[in-house]
């Protein structure tokens, strides 16, 4: 049985303007996307996901396409989250953070991660530069580490969606 979602209440990808929330992985208007949700827990961002049925890599096991997809989006909404709290901001108060995309992302698999259980990537932000974040990202499922990650992230040209 699988357990329960934690809740997220204020999620950075809430806030984001809506031309900005259409990423499969965490935008919230994209109808299939995995709707990933990145907020505070003391110092740290989590991101609680319960894995579909079909997201599987054999069975028992969760594909791990969605698990770096999750650490992806739990980098970008954890560097938003950092920068939008050093300008004196948190989610909720109205005002648009800062959108991120990833300039690398790098995933190691520790061990299978198995489905059915809900997983839960922690992550720690370091800037790097004013408009550059690190964030180093452990994915764990039931308490134990499966996946670690890293993503550097970039703060999103204002220019991005011109084409």
């Amino acid at each position: 049985m699988v357990q329960e979602a934690k809740e997220i209440i204020h999620a950075i990808q809430d806030e984001y303007p809506d031309d900005y929330a259409w990423c499969y992985g965490c935008g919230r208007r994209n109808a299939k996307g995995h709707h990933f949700r990145t907020g505070w827990d003391g110092d740290v961002t989590v991101t609680y996901y319960d894995p579909a049925g079909d997201e599987l890599a054999l069975p028992g096991f969760v594909y791990g396409g969605v698990i770096a997809s999750m650490i992806d989006c739990h980098g970008t909404g954890s560097a938003s989250l950092a920068l939008h709290r050093k300008n004196g901001y948190e989610p909720g108060d109205g005002e648009d953070p800062p959108r991120f995309v990833t300039a690398s992302l790098h995933v190691d698999f520790k061990k299978p991660t198995p489905h059915g259980k809900l997983l839960k990537a922690i992550g720690r932000v370091e800037e790097i530069h004013p408009k550059k974040f690190k964030v180093n990202i452990e994915v764990e499922a039931e308490g134990e580490v499966c996946v670690t990650g890293e993503v550097v992230a970039v703060v999103m040209p204002e220019n991005f969606l011109q084409r």
